[in-house]
């Protein structure tokens, strides 16, 4: 059974950190290839399997602005060539702009709460009166990553439509895969894993006799990435990063 794997690097970056924390070390050098063939062994029921290829979908990060981030991800992207953790690495894209939006602060489930004048902070008009129903309106700068879940979707398409696996899981757990997937279920049994500690987006779930049949769901845990980790040192010039 050929396997085709579909990650979203981002979703299964900040997922993991929610789950680990920030500044804990010991889950950021995963071994995708070890982690993923043992989730498919272990939950998928699959048999014959004879190949496992890895998609890694993610967006390079710009060291104008995180000169850090950047060589720590270079050394990992370098780490999953030279093992070959990944057979493949898709990349989008950052897009710097100016948002414009109300101040908000987190409610309840995180929700954003619109903030509102209020004493001893109010807005007033041109005759000083108050004005406590108006906006604070702030721009800020923002970078966004694009295209990691327009590649995902590609890439597993692109496979399934050729015949060139025979199942397929994608690490996300982004509703906007939704039709994708729901149309690779008709073709290949599908898995899905999501790499956050949140439930399941419901357009990510369905019946596992759905189309083709055989599919299966699972949620990462931080024994998951800190139990798959790649080698600290890997040849003479690829070290895992310290602070990881």
């Amino acid at each position: 059974m050929r396997i085709g794997a579909y990650v979203d690097g981002y979703n299964l970056y900040y997922g993991a950190r929610r789950m680990c924390g920030r500044g804990t070390a010991g889950w950021r050098w995963l071994d995708l290839r070890a982690m993923l063939g043992n989730l498919v062994d272990a939950h998928s029921g699959w048999t014959g399997q004879h190949g496992l290829k890895i998609i890694y979908c993610t967006a390079r990060i710009s060291g104008a602005s995180n000169p850090i981030g950047q060589r720590e991800q270079d050394v990992y992207l370098r780490a999953l060539a030279a093992t070959g953790s990944a057979t493949r690495v898709e990349f989008g894209n950052y897009v710097s702009r100016i948002a414009t939006a109300p101040l908000a602060v987190a409610g309840p489930r995180n929700r954003p709460e619109i903030v509102r004048p209020c004493w001893p902070v109010m807005l007033q008009d041109s005759h000083g009166r108050d004005v406590p129903d108006g906006r604070f309106m702030v721009s800020v700068a923002r970078r966004e990553e694009k295209g990691t879940d327009v590649n995902v979707a590609s890439c597993l398409l692109i496979d399934v439509l050729s015949g060139l696996v025979d199942a397929a899981v994608v690490v996300s757990n982004d509703s906007d895969l939704a039709l994708p997937v729901q149309f690779a279920r008709t073709k290949v049994p599908i898995g899905i894993v999501n790499p956050t500690p949140s439930y399941f987006a419901g357009r990510l779930e369905a019946s596992p006799t759905e189309g083709v049949g055989d599919h299966w769901w699972y949620q990462i845990n931080p024994r998951d990435l800190t139990a798959h980790q790649l080698p600290r040192r890997i040849g003479p010039k690829i070290v895992k990063p310290k602070p990881w």
